[in-house]
């Protein structure tokens, strides 16, 4: 419910905040000045400020959102063992990508899973569950970590948040044109907008929205077979395919849904057209591609 709640008030407060950039950019009519057609500068800048804005506001406070949904401890001064040994097997795999120190967290969770987060790669969050530091040797551990840390080096947070800005900006967009051409042709309504307008520019949005998750989530699946190379690099080949068979082995509880794109592990697997809306391979394709893989 806390998680439901604390999504629910920070898309209200960017929805907020972007009507108040609109407002002041003047562009929060889509109409032109007689009512009657479509100003399409308007509705560009409309369409890119809610496409973009949006995630990259969520980019922006992900580091913030993980801690508080996840329930994330960031390790400022080790207390354990394995809190200094996860700390030291960060510090010497950023120092071999080449970024700034993360941020390193545990978070309470019976299910083995880990993320990264954070929208510089100078300043992340890489964070690892309880149930993962059960499951796993510290060879898999290292895997794992140098799997996120790899996503965080690929600057693969920004990637992602770019394209969902540009498919966002596009549904936006074309939703309203399809809106508006019904609006107009089919349902001949002469000035403002109807309540065709907005039917078909939901169902368009709805439809196109589809069409677009099919990109993102292959671009998410896509950045996760490199994730898996470079933790291969980082830790070991057999290292990172024994982690990902630990995996396949273990309870399968996906990450909230605002987080699952980020986390090494996804949502149980599925075959046939449900995996073109997954944002991780089968866990088989991955341990398959990983043992064809030649350079680590």
């Amino acid at each position: 419910m806390k998680r439901v709640l604390l999504f629910l008030l920070t898309n209200i407060a960017v929805l907020v905040v972007l009507s108040i950039v609109l407002r002041l950019l003047g562009v929060d009519r889509i109409l032109d000045a007689q009512g009657i057609g479509l100003n399409l500068y308007n509705l560009l800048v409309f369409a890119a400020v809610f496409g973009f804005g949006g995630s990259f506001i969520s980019l922006a406070m992900s580091k913030w959102m993980a801690k508080r949904m996840m329930g994330a401890e960031v390790i400022t001064t080790p207390r354990t063992p394995t809190e200094s040994w996860l700390v030291d097997t960060v510090k010497k795999q950023v120092s071999v990508a080449g970024i700034g120190m993360p941020e390193v967290a545990v978070f309470d969770s019976p299910s083995p899973n880990a993320f990264a987060t954070g929208m510089n790669k100078n300043n992340a969050l890489v964070a690892v569950s309880t149930g993962l530091l059960r499951a796993m040797d510290k060879n898999q551990i290292e895997a794992v970590l140098g799997h996120e840390i790899s996503h965080v080096a690929n600057g693969d947070m920004v990637t992602l948040t770019l394209i969902q800005g540009v498919v966002n900006t596009f549904v936006i967009f074309l939703s309203r044109v399809v809106g508006h051409f019904v609006d107009r042709v089919i349902l001949k309504n002469e000035e403002g907008h109807g309540i065709g307008f907005f039917i078909a520019t939901i169902v368009a949005q709805i439809v196109f929205g589809i069409l677009a998750s099919i990109i993102v989530m292959w671009f998410s699946r896509q950045r996760e077979y490199r994730a898996d190379a470079g933790g291969a690099k980082l830790a070991g080949r057999g290292n990172m395919i024994a982690a990902l068979e630990t995996l396949k082995r273990g309870i399968q509880e996906p990450l909230p849904d605002q987080m699952s794109a980020f986390g090494i592990s996804g949502k149980p697997t599925h075959r046939g057209l449900k995996i073109l809306f997954m944002t991780h391979p089968p866990l088989e394709d991955r341990i398959a591609a990983l043992k064809e893989y030649k350079n680590a």
